[in-house]
């Protein structure tokens, strides 16, 4: 008869989705799993497979997480402009209280492993056609009611945001904690809107 499991899978891909995010996957040994996620080498093994599949699964509910997350706010928006502006503003506000850099899981999952990883790749593609995707329904949105210039098409504006957005997610990687760098990045993004 098997053994039942003792553990929450959920919590179990949320403690990893800290340890790699914190250290990325190739900082990350089989030893920070198993005493992060406090889980004997052979549980651990057993439920997701080898480290690559519990970073692959880790990623994907991160990005579900946070797709869910954005795709609800912007939807029930009833400015799209402030409601845009508030997401970057949070963004910055993440930044300059992060005292390990972390920055943003997938894109930091993009720079280090989409160049060598095709499953990877396909993760942070689709992420990024996805949030795209939302960034232009709630522009469209924005256009419609007068809130988002319409000067700039909808699908154009999208891809601008999503790169700003990581744009800002890397700095925070890279450590910057001048807030002026940020207000001046953001004050450009919204001078198009």
């Amino acid at each position: 008869m098997a053994r039942t499991k003792e553990f929450n899978e959920d919590q179990a891909l949320d403690k990893a989705i800290e340890i790699f995010w914190h250290k990325g996957y190739n900082g990350t040994s089989a030893q920070d799993l198993v005493n992060h996620l406090g889980l004997s080498r052979s549980s651990l093994y057993d439920t997701f497979g080898d480290k690559q599949k519990l970073f692959v699964k880790s990623l994907q509910r991160y990005q579900q997480q946070n797709q869910d997350i954005l795709k609800e706010l912007l939807e029930n928006a009833e400015n799209i402009k402030i409601a845009l502006t508030e997401i970057f503003k949070q963004a910055v506000v993440e930044s300059l209280q992060d005292r390990i850099t972390k920055g943003c899981f997938m894109v930091n999952s993009s720079v280090e492993l989409a160049m060598h990883d095709p499953e990877i790749a396909k993760i942070v593609h689709n992420n990024q056609k996805t949030v795209e995707d939302i960034f232009c329904q709630a522009i469209k949105k924005g256009q419609e009611l007068g809130q988002i210039s319409d000067k700039q098409e909808a699908r154009s504006l999208a891809r601008f945001i999503f790169n700003n957005y990581s744009g800002i997610r890397v700095l925070a990687r890279a450590g910057e904690r001048d807030k002026q760098v940020y207000d001046d990045i953001l004050k450009a993004i919204f001078s198009l809107f």
